[in-house]
């Protein structure tokens, strides 16, 4: 017999504007001006400019060590309703994992891909529906260049989503013409191809050309794991020639689509935060694009003071009334969303400088502490995931450069001092180590454990792996070279 029972509990929930907080904070300000674009058109009892009544604070926080932040008596709690939020979203390996080809571009925007696809696909001849297959191919580039989907899969979407029938054999010839675009390896379906492609387009009359297409069609696993010895007694050829074969292959893009043209590589960044230094003295700042001038539209709030004494109390002017006070809500929370972002970005960034106040002095990498997310949280008594919105794609620039602010995070190592350095300095060590290695003997990492060991890093072999792995750094036998 099924028994019913009642029970009670207590459930936190988020309101519209606190999601609408969450999510501006964790936005950077690439993406800022965007979004407040969206929120104008949407809403016109917003509006661009100053507000009157607004007494304006200046952003500009002359900074040294002793300096701690004071809220606004109005600020939003924002910790009462975030505290038991997943942050997973921001995940670092030790809770701080930033490589450094990472570091030099955290943000930045180029030429598209596609717009220069679509370019060279306008002058290729085609039918109506190979037109379709291709724009369905486009469309199913990756990021990196590759089609990861497969021919039969394409055929079916086409048949599905555009009412195009067609074969595999239709989409694999249109898929070759557009393998012929810039650049080169661009729609290759995986690695092998992707080679193979770049080096079809070389001297076709280079003998080391036409060797290297066949260790790449014939031997790539073998090449892959570095079987030197099994490809060179396969092809009885001798170190000299394996030697230029392997230059060439080394050269080329395995990530044709991330490097779209050589103008690709010109682009901008746009920091959310600009530190300065005067006279030993840190000052930091935000970016003004994170200041924005919004206000109450006048007009609105005159709109809804003369309906609301309006003598007539019909079902459409109440409708009226209810309309423009939501819209006038609304644009107070975004306004008051966008000021608490602002305070909560400066009162983050503001701790960090603290805390790794000696490498912003400097410059000098061996200076950064270890950090993870929970010491600034403590610091400005916050919770864990306000830290990790924060941190996540946003940067500082500095005298020194511009740094993602999850590059200061990281796990300490002790020394044989008692002292914890940041894993960073290890990992630069590390770096270092095996940049310096013979390249006929690379180092394995019981071998760079040893090392470290002796300089007084108290590291084990698993977490030399670890690391060596985070800086993209393959295995010893990889490594090898002749």
């Amino acid at each position: 017999m099924q028994k019913l029972s009642l029970s009670q509990s207590l459930q936190q929930k988020l309101s519209p504007q606190q999601i609408q907080f969450i999510k501006l904070l964790q936005i950077p300000t690439i993406e800022l001006d965007t979004r407040i674009e969206e929120e104008l058109e949407i809403n016109p009892a917003l509006e661009e400019g100053m507000d009157e009544e607004y007494d304006q604070k200046d952003d500009d926080d002359s900074f040294d060590e002793t300096d701690d932040f004071k809220d606004r008596d109005d600020d939003l709690d924002i910790d009462s309703y975030i505290q038991n939020e997943d942050y997973a979203g921001y995940k670092m390996q030790g809770d701080g994992n930033y490589s450094e080809e990472e570091r030099d571009m955290p943000l930045a925007t180029g030429s598209s891909l596609t717009d220069s696809l679509m370019q060279q696909f306008a002058y290729l001849q085609l039918t109506e529906d190979q037109q379709l297959v291709g724009l369905q191919l486009i469309g199913s580039i990756e990021g990196d260049g590759y089609i990861r989907r497969s021919i039969q899969a394409i055929v079916n979407d086409l048949a599905f989503s555009q009412n195009v029938f067609t074969d595999s054999e239709e989409v694999e010839d249109v898929l070759h013409k557009i393998q012929s675009f810039d650049p080169p390896g661009i729609g290759a379906r995986s690695l092998p191809e992707c080679l193979l492609l770049q080096l079809r387009r070389k001297d076709p009359s280079d003998p080391y050309n036409i060797l290297a297409i066949r260790i790449i069609d014939e031997f790539f696993d073998e090449f892959s794991k570095k079987h030197y010895d099994k490809i060179q007694r396969r092809l009885n050829i001798s170190d000299e020639s394996l030697k230029k074969v392997i230059d060439i292959i080394i050269k080329l893009n395995p990530k044709p689509g991330s490097m779209e043209g050589e103008a690709g590589n010109v682009q901008y960044l746009i920091p959310d935060f600009l530190l300065s230094s005067s006279n030993g003295k840190l000052e930091l700042s935000l970016n003004s694009k994170n200041a924005p001038e919004l206000r109450i539209s006048r007009s609105f709030a005159d709109m809804l003071d003369t309906y609301d004494k309006s003598k007539k109390q019909n079902k459409n002017l109440k409708e009226t009334v209810s309309f423009v006070k939501q819209k006038l809500d609304a644009a107070k929370w975004f306004i008051d969303a966008i000021k608490q972002r602002q305070q909560t970005l400066l009162k983050t960034m503001n701790a960090i400088v603290r805390y790794q106040y000696d490498f912003f002095l400097t410059g000098d990498e061996s200076r950064l502490r270890p950090m993870i997310l929970k010491d600034i949280a403590m610091m400005i008594d916050m919770d864990v995931s306000t830290v990790s919105r924060v941190a996540n794609s946003k940067a500082v620039q500095t005298e020194f450069g511009i740094y993602p602010l999850k590059y200061f995070f990281s796990e300490g190592i002790s020394t044989d001092t008692g002292e914890d350095v940041s894993s960073r300095e290890v990992k630069n060590i590390l770096k270092d180590l095996i940049d310096a290695e013979p390249k006929l003997h690379p180092l394995s990492d019981d071998k760079l454990e040893k090392i470290l060991n002796d300089r007084g890093y108290n590291i084990a072999r698993r977490t030399v792996a670890k690391y060596r792995e985070q800086l993209n750094i393959p295995v010893a036998r990889l490594r090898k070279q002749l």
